[in-house]
Formats: C-alpha cells, sequence, structure tokens
C-alpha cells in the first residue's frame, strides 16, 4: 500500500541530522517531525555537549541555535567549517540582519528565524539533504576560469589549489558553471540552491553568498570578472575574463 513512501523513508534512513538547541519543547516538537521523514537525530543542548557528540559522531545536517546557555552557535559553526564542509543550518530568533549576515559569512548555509512555519522549515532541511548528496552522482569535472570542480568528490580548485567552500558556496558555484555567459535571475539561482519556494530566502541572503564566493575565487573580489552583476537582471559567470 504505502511501498512508495517506505522506499522514501529508506533512502533518508542513513541521513544524520545533528540539531543543537536548549528550548526543549522545540526539541521534542521538530525531532518528532524530522524523525517523521526518516532521518536519524542527535541533539546537544549546550556547546560542551555539541563539541563531544560533534567529536563522536558523522552527520549530514547540523542545525545551530545562535544563543545557547554556554555560548553562541556560531562559534560552534566556527569551529566545524574548521574541519567539515557539512551543510549547516542557523534556526534562532536572532533576526537582525546583522545576525543573518553573520552567520552566513561565518560558514552556515540557511538561516531560519524564529517563529517559522514547520512545513517551511522541513521543506528546507530536506532540500538541503537532497542538494548535498547530489553531488556524490558520477559526472566527471568541470573547469572554467582557472576553476575545476571534482563533481564526484564535491571538492573546488583555484589554479591547482583547494578552495574552501561551503555546501551552498559549493552548489551557487556549480549552478554558475553550469550555465557559462547566461544571466541567471536571482530567483533562479535562489530556487535552484534551495529547491523550494524562494519567497522564502530574501535576495539579501543571496547577496552574501555571491559575495563570499567572490571573495573565494575572484583574483580581485571588488571588481569581480568570473561572477559579474547584470544590472536589473541577476548574475552571470563569465567565461570572457580578458575582455
Amino acid at each position: 500500500m504505502n511501498g512508495g513512501a517506505d522506499l522514501e523513508r529508506s533512502k533518508c534512513a542513513c541521513k544524520r541530522i545533528f540539531f543543537v538547541e536548549d528550548d526543549l519543547s522545540l526539541i521534542n516538537g521538530l525531532t518528532f517531525a524530522v524523525r517523521k521523514q526518516g532521518y536519524a537525530v542527535d541533539v546537544a543542548r549546550t556547546c560542551l555537549e555539541a563539541e563531544t557528540l560533534w567529536g563522536s559522531g558523522h552527520y549530514d545536517l547540523v542545525i545551530l541555535d545562535v544563543s545557547l546557555p554556554d555560548g553562541s552557535g556560531l562559534d560552534l559553526c566556527r569551529r566545524i567549517r574548521e574541519t567539515s564542509k557539512v551543510p549547516v543550518m542557523f534556526l534562532t530568533a536572532a533576526d537582525e540582519e546583522t545576525d543573518i549576515i553573520m552567520g552566513l559569512d561565518i560558514g552556515a548555509d540557511d538561516y531560519i528565524t524564529k517563529p517559522f512555519k514547520l512545513a517551511v522549515f522541513l521543506a528546507r532541511v530536506n532540500a538541503m539533504l537532497r542538494r548535498g548528496g547530489n553531488f556524490s552522482q558520477p559526472d566527471a569535472e568541470r573547469t572554467s576560469n582557472g576553476i575545476t570542480l571534482l563533481l564526484t568528490k564535491g571538492e573546488g580548485y583555484k589554479n591547482g589549489k583547494p578552495l574552501e567552500l561551503t555546501s551552498s558556496e559549493y552548489r551557487l558555484l556549480c549552478l554558475f558553471m553550469e550555465h557559462p555567459n547566461l544571466v541567471l535571475s536571482a530567483e533562479q539561482i535562489l530556487g535552484s540552491l534551495w529547491d523550494c519556494d524562494e519567497k522564502y530566502i530574501d535576495n539579501k541572503t543571496l547577496t552574501v553568498y555571491i559575495r563570499r564566493l567572490r571573495m573565494k575565487i575572484e583574483d580581485d573580489p571588488s571588481e569581480p570578472k568570473k561572477i559579474v552583476t547584470v544590472r536589473g537582471m541577476g548574475y552571470k559567470w563569465n567565461t570572457r575574463t580578458d575582455g
């Protein structure tokens, strides 16, 4: 009767989510919801507990609160980024634009502010896990503008040197390189990155991603030649960098 649903859950079963949150009622509600999706969940309520669990487990997605009893989720994100490219999502009441920009700037892939709709949260969790797994599919490599992506490994290189990219930065770079010299609107980019209704992602968030990616791949980020802005239309991957 429910063979399709059972198969989908079996595909999800290997996915593990690390949830760092101190609000017990929120923990209970969200862990119940994501487990119904077929995911495994580990929970930490403090920074100390999170660091212990992180060191002993393998995870496909990390969901962090910013304010924790013994420290900051921002600091946890920085430490995670020192050793891992695992997708990181902030789920927090810290909704000031500066908080969001800081979270994305230090390496988070998504930022959801409280209060939020459960359906939106689950859609973005599913999208991040689905997108994170797509790059394990065989597709050789892609090279342009001195940038090389090894798609079977999820790795990027600039002039032969490894790029330290988050999963969202990597997806964004893949999207651009798959569409050379084609102008992509903000809506097209956001829809491709998150695979859910882009109205839930602020365009300012995309601006942060673009700026952060330029810092890593451009020779002079203040005068970008690879990812160029087309005023009033969007962005494009420019292979005519000498022009």
